[in-house]
C-alpha cells in the first residue's frame, strides 16, 4: 500500500471526495515528512505549518458541509519561492530579498487558494531562478532525495524535492530554459511547461520576460492535469497572457491515443546521452506503439541553435532586470549569479534584437518540422543527476546544449515524465513537445503512458 504522503494528488482528491480521509491528515502527513527529512534535503525556505493546519481544519469543515470550493479543496501544495504570497516571506533564494514580504498574491496562488488548496510553504530555488547550486546564500541548496550526493537540478529544485520526498502533493515551479522539466526528470516526477501565455506569470519574479513559464511538478501527469484545470485562464494583467478557451484537461485524459502521430527526434541526443536515456526512449517508443500511436522519425532544427538563441535572450533580459541592484550592491548576490548574469552586460542591443528575430525563425522551423505529427518525443536530459562536485561550473551553459531550451524558444508546451532508471538507481526523464496550445494532447499521452508502466512507479527511500 502506498504511504499517504506518496499518494498521487489525484488519488488524494478522490479520497477527500468520498470522505475516506480529511485534509488535516494530508497536511500532517506532509509536515511529518518535512520534520523528518527537510534538514537533509533543504526543500523548503519557509514552512507555514500553523497556517496549513488552520486551513486544513477549515477545509475539512467546508467539505463536511457539502461546500467544496473546487477540485483541489483540501490539497496541501507548495510554491517555488519566486511566487508572491501575501504576508508570507518570498525571498527568491537571495540575500537581496532575505526579508521581503509581498503585499499581494500572485495569480497562481489567487486561483489555487480560491480553489481551496492549502499552502505548506515556499520551496528553495537557485538564486532568482538562475545560478546554482550555490553555497554562499542564506539558505543551502536542495539535495536529490534519491541520493543526496546528487543535485536535484534547477531552478525549481526545492519544488521537485518536496514532491518526490512526500513533503507536498504538488508544487509550482517556473521554466525559462527547462527549470520545471530538468528537476522533474532527475527526481522522477511529471513536470509540465505549458504553452507560452496559457498560465499567468503575474506576481512571479521574472528571470526572462519573454521565456518564463509557470507550471506544475507532480507525481503523475494526471496530477498536472488537475492543476491545469484550475490555473488555466486569461489574466489581463499579464501582458503575455493569451485569451483562449480552456479545454477540459481532465475529461480528455482517458481518451485512447491510438492513431496519434508521435515524432521521434534522435538527433538532439545521439552521441551525447548515456545508455539509460537511450534505453528509456527505446522503451517509450515500444510502449507508445503498444498503445496504438504511430511513431514517425522527425528531423528538428539543430539543438545548438535553440540553445544559443535562448541563452542570448535569457542573459540580456536577466541582466536588464538586475542591473541596478548589481551596480549598487553586488555583494548581496551569490558568486554564481554574479558571474553568470553579468554576461548580459556584454550583449549589445542589436545582438539581442537579432536573437528575438532568430527566435521567430527557429519557432517557425520547429512548427514546420512537426507539421505531420501531434507531438515530438526526445530526451529530457543526457543522463541522471550529476553529483554536486561535478556540477560546480561557473558557466554551465557553455557545455552541452540544453535539451529543454527549444520549447522555451518556440513557446510550445512540453511535458517531462519518468522514462526509466540509470545503473546507479537514479531516475531519468523523457520529454514530449506538443503543438502550441495543445497541452491537453501532451497530458493525455503522458497519462496513458504512465498507466501501462507500473515498472516506473517507485519513490526514493529516505
Amino acid at each position: 500500500m502506498t504511504p499517504l504522503h506518496l499518494t498521487s494528488m489525484a488519488d488524494a482528491v478522490r479520497m477527500l471526495r468520498t470522505g475516506s480521509i480529511k485534509p488535516i491528515e494530508l497536511v500532517e502527513s506532509c509536515l511529518a515528512q518535512i520534520e523528518a527529512h527537510d534538514s537533509s534535503l533543504n526543500a523548503y525556505i519557509t514552512v507555514c505549518a500553523d497556517q496549513a493546519r488552520e486551513a486544513a481544519e477549515k477545509a475539512g469543515w467546508e467539505i463536511e458541509q457539502g461546500s467544496p470550493r473546487g477540485l483541489l479543496h483540501g490539497i496541501p501544495i507548495a510554491l517555488k519561492d519566486i511566487y508572491d504570497t501575501l504576508g508570507v516571506l518570498t525571498t527568491c533564494h537571495s540575500k537581496l530579498f532575505e526579508h521581503r514580504i509581498p503585499y499581494s498574491d500572485c495569480d497562481a496562488w489567487e486561483r489555487l487558494s480560491a480553489n481551496g488548496s492549502i499552502l505548506l510553504g515556499k520551496t528553495s530555488t537557485h538564486e532568482f531562478a538562475t545560478g546554482g547550486p550555490s553555497f554562499d546564500l542564506p539558505w543551502p541548496p536542495s539535495r536529490n532525495p534519491w541520493n543526496t550526493d546528487h543535485i536535484p537540478a534547477g531552478s525549481s529544485s526545492g519544488s521537485a524535492v518536496a514532491v518526490a520526498a512526500g513533503m507536498a502533493f504538488m508544487a509550482m515551479g517556473s521554466d525559462t530554459a527547462g527549470s520545471i522539466r530538468s528537476p522533474a526528470g532527475v527526481n522522477g516526477l511529471s513536470g509540465l511547461k505549458p504553452s507560452y501565455g496559457r498560465l499567468s506569470r503575474r506576481g512571479i519574479f521574472p528571470l526572462s520576460w519573454t521565456q518564463d513559464h509557470a507550471g506544475p511538478l507532480a507525481r503523475t501527469t494526471e496530477d498536472c492535469a488537475f492543476v491545469m484545470q484550475v490555473l488555466a485562464g486569461y489574466d489581463p494583467k499579464d501582458p503575455a497572457a493569451v485569451d483562449a478557451a480552456v479545454p477540459d484537461y481532465l475529461g480528455s485524459l482517458n481518451r485512447p491515443i491510438k492513431g496519434m502521430k508521435v515524432g521521434w527526434c534522435t538527433s538532439w541526443y545521439e552521441g551525447e546521452a548515456d545508455a539509460s536515456v537511450e534505453n528509456s526512449l527505446v522503451d517509450a517508443v515500444a510502449t507508445l506503439k503498444d498503445l496504438g500511436a504511430e511513431i514517425v522519425p522527425v528531423e528538428m532544427p539543430p539543438l545548438v541553435d535553440f540553445h544559443a538563441c535562448g541563452r542570448i535572450i535569457l542573459l540580456s533580459e536577466a541582466y536588464a532586470i538586475h542591473r541596478r541592484w548589481l551596480a549598487v550592491e553586488p555583494e548581496m548576490y551569490g558568486e554564481f549569479f554574479r558571474l553568470r548574469t553579468r554576461l548580459g552586460a556584454f550583449i549589445s542591443a542589436d545582438q539581442y534584437l537579432d536573437a528575438l528575430r532568430w527566435r521567430r525563425t527557429l519557432a517557425a522551423a520547429m512548427v514546420e518540422a512537426m507539421g505531420d505529427v501531434d507531438v515530438v518525443l526526445t530526451a529530457n536530459q543526457n543522463g541522471p543527476a550529476e553529483t554536486f562536485e561535478n556540477s560546480q561550473q561557473d558557466y554551465h551553459f557553455f557545455g552541452k546544449p540544453s535539451l529543454t531550451m527549444p520549447a522555451n524558444v518556440s513557446g510550445q508546451p512540453a511535458l517531462t515524465i519518468r522514462g526509466g532508471f540509470a545503473e546507479n538507481g537514479l531516475p531519468v526523464g523523457i520529454q514530449l513537445i506538443g503543438q502550441s496550445f495543445a497541452d491537453a494532447d501532451l497530458l493525455r499521452i503522458g497519462h496513458q503512458f504512465e498507466k501501462v508502466r507500473p515498472d516506473l512507479h517507485s519513490w526514493p527511500v529516505l
